[in-house]
């Protein structure tokens, strides 16, 4: 699951008006300038909110290594001064019918330069250092998380969310005193607006890697 939570901070940005960001040469001032600039602009255009428009697969890994599905719907928020929210609803079908568990995170986005991936394409680490909580949905997961994380928590129940946030959490890997950070990148290119009624939105699109849009919420 943890290789899942992390994939899903993995965002390109779908926007208007950024479409001619070209990669930046640090020996060149005047390029330099300009992927200030850009990532001026990128933060400015991220403000607000974001979720799935559909459900989403991520692949995550058995305890044996092999390859399963991690299927999810997002909710990420882009707040000044660099701060993030995230909100991810786990489910066990690829429909979103069956959610099993919620995670809350929330903290700061470091900027880190150019991305070679893709000219425009811009570095960045997500760190977990204000929140990271987790709920449970479903009883079969709350049974889980009563047996292999029960120390220093109270008992895991349904609907009722406990923080993680500097605790050893081991379904997640997360280790004691540590925050949660992933290192990703943001990549903003043309845009696509959607009446989507079911969200009741109209939509600049996010897209990862993997996963379908994200849509920008009104």
């Amino acid at each position: 699951m943890s290789k899942g939570i992390g994939a899903s901070l993995l965002l390109l940005l779908v926007m208007t008006g950024f479409g001619g960001a070209a990669a930046q040469s640090p020996s060149n001032q005047p390029r330099a300038s300009g992927m200030e600039a850009d990532v001026a602009r990128v933060k400015e255009a991220m403000l607000g909110n974001w979720e799935s428009i559909a459900p989403e697969v991520r692949p995550s890994k058995n305890p044996d290594g092999s390859l399963k599905p991690f299927y999810l719907k997002r909710a990420f928020k882009y707040l000044p001064s660099d701060r993030f929210e995230l909100d991810i609803v786990n489910s066990a079908d690829p429909y979103g019918a069956v959610p099993l568990a919620r995670i809350k995170i929330g903290g700061h986005m470091l900027w880190q330069g150019a991305h070679p991936i893709v000219p425009g394409a811009q570095k960045v680490d997500f760190i977990a250092d204000e929140i990271y909580e987790v709920t449970p949905l479903a009883q079969g997961f709350a049974d889980i998380l009563n047996k292999v994380a029960s120390a220093g928590y109270a008992p895991w129940v349904v609907n009722s969310p406990q923080s993680v946030f500097g605790k050893a959490f081991v379904p997640f890997g997360l280790k004691e005193g540590t925050n949660f950070m992933e290192y990703d990148l943001v990549y903003l290119r043309g845009i696509c607006c959607s009446g989507a009624p079911a969200i009741s939105t109209a939509a600049a699109l996010i897209r990862s890697r993997t996963a379908p849009p994200i849509c920008r919420s009104r």
